[in-house]
């Protein structure tokens, strides 16, 4: 869907909005939901824009129906009513709403293929651990991905998920020896990149009442290593 971007606070750009929902990008860094720090996060964010930019009193209802982790960058929908934060639930809880990564990852990846392995979490060190046999504990897990292109020993590629497992993209692809670029938990630090490289940069789904499929790109990030792709 064609939209015009509008930027907000903290980086926070709104794609779209009608009565219904509301369509953003959450930088790195911001959190999808407060977590009782100071740390900004989108629901206060979003929540303050449509305040002040409709005048509404009170407290504004703004449903939170899915989450990216805080490292991580992308598209998200967010419900403005009620019905709509059902409705869009009911998409995601029966995988009607389809979200695609892009990550750049150390090393030529070539092609596409399928990842296929088990992984278990840590809850104290909020890590994962991937292994390629089936094990006690373990969860099965698995992603399609395919190469955009390749430069200076980098890799950008997307990537569907097939199961929605804590951590999965940057676990899987550190074990299969192309970790993403930037990621300081699963070992590839650089020193160029702000954050990690990775943004879940297209979403689609049903909307909750016109019932038509609508599809949200976000634009090419800025910065290293995005613009070798630019």
């Amino acid at each position: 869907m064609d939209c015009k971007v509008t930027e907000i606070s903290d980086g926070v750009k709104v794609l779209y909005e009608d009565n219904h929902i509301i369509v953003a990008i959450k930088p790195a860094g911001v959190l999808s939901q407060g977590d009782g720090s100071r740390s900004p996060d989108m629901l206060t964010i979003l929540k303050a824009y449509i305040k002040e930019k409709y005048g509404k009193p009170g407290d504004v209802y703004l449903g939170l129906v899915h989450r990216l982790d805080r490292p991580v960058s992308g598209v998200m929908v967010f419900a403005r009513t009620s019905k709509a934060a059902s409705r869009l639930s009911e998409q995601i809880r029966n995988h009607n709403v389809e979200k695609i990564y892009r990550c750049v990852v150390s090393g030529i990846m070539e092609g596409e293929g399928r990842l296929e392995n088990f992984i278990r979490k840590d809850e104290k060190s909020n890590t994962v651990t991937v292994s390629d046999c089936e094990k006690t504990g373990y969860k099965a897990a698995y992603l399609d991905y395919k190469s955009l292109a390749s430069k200076e020993g980098l890799t950008m590629a997307e990537v569907r998920l097939g199961t929605g497992r804590s951590h999965q993209i940057r676990s899987q692809m550190a074990h299969s020896g192309h970790p993403i670029i930037g990621d300081q938990k699963y070992g590839s630090f650089d020193k160029r990149c702000k954050d990690i490289a990775l943004e879940a940069y297209r979403l689609s789904f049903e909307h909750p009442v016109k019932r038509e499929f609508i599809t949200f790109e976000a634009p090419l990030p800025d910065g290293f290593p995005w613009s070798l792709f630019a």
